[in-house]
């Protein structure tokens, strides 16, 4: 069962992380949107508190989110995710549409997307937690692959102290050899009727204007709203922004 936590009283709301994090990158927007809704935050198969598997791909992250779903005895809810969560997301209502009141996808679109990451995983690969004493080498070894300190900082928080080691909350090998899967395109059917707000970075790649007529083919209650100084990561780059956006999509 995926790991969780849960903020706030009211109406339900699903949020999922993106590539690389985990839910702890959400709690300040949790926390804020916990005032008018019950947040629940979750934990993908190969990152944060939850399980480690093989098998890492949408169908499989999707089925986590119905089994978790059921096991809570959540009915109806708003689901929102992020980057790779936000197709894991758009999956999840291609299948369950009559779960989800209101489907909230930042900064992704269901597209194909060439892979990437592969400095990134290069470096995680290279660290061997059981021989760091600090953090700080670890951020030494990191910066040969990953120059940005803001990026480093945010990887380096899947290190976590068991006992007077250190080791991956990521499974780092698994999200490695299936990163393939992490680009795929989503299935062109069914057709999602549910309200749905894109939101995109506007200094961000993920969604082009080109992207936004097969956006609409595939979810056509969907609206496209851009946040234009903002990059990928819009939550923590303008979070008063964001959280403005936000509620009042849910409000409508």
């Amino acid at each position: 069962m995926l790991f969780h936590k849960v903020v706030g009283k009211g109406p339900p709301m699903v949020i999922l992380h993106g590539l690389f994090g985990s839910l702890d990158n959400w709690m300040g927007i949790a926390r804020s949107l916990g005032h008018h809704h019950t947040v629940y935050l979750v934990d993908h198969r190969n990152h944060g508190n939850s399980f480690h598997h093989s098998l890492f791909n949408y169908p499989a992250m999707s089925r986590d989110l119905e089994h978790w779903i059921e096991a809570q005895k959540i009915t109806e809810f708003n689901l929102l995710g992020h980057s790779m969560g936000g197709k894991v997301a758009m999956h999840f209502a291609q299948n369950n549409s009559d779960a989800v009141r209101k489907l909230l996808v930042i900064d992704i679109g269901p597209k194909a997307y060439p892979v990437s990451h592969e400095q990134i995983l290069k470096g995680l690969t290279e660290i061997d937690p059981q021989k760091l004493e600090n953090r700080q080498q670890a951020d030494i070894q990191l910066s040969s692959y990953v120059p940005d300190t803001g990026v480093r900082q945010f990887l380096l928080k899947n290190l976590k102290r068991n006992g007077t080691n250190f080791q991956w909350k990521l499974n780092v090998e698994v999200i490695r050899d299936n990163i393939e899967q992490v680009g795929k395109a989503l299935p062109t059917s069914p057709v999602v009727s549910t309200p749905t707000l894109f939101l995109r970075g506007g200094q961000s790649p993920y969604i082009s204007d080109n992207d936004i007529p097969g956006i609409l083919e595939q979810f056509p209650q969907a609206t496209v709203e851009t946040m234009e100084q903002a990059g990928h990561w819009l939550h923590s780059e303008d979070p008063t922004g964001f959280l403005e956006i936000i509620r009042e999509f849910l409000a409508a």
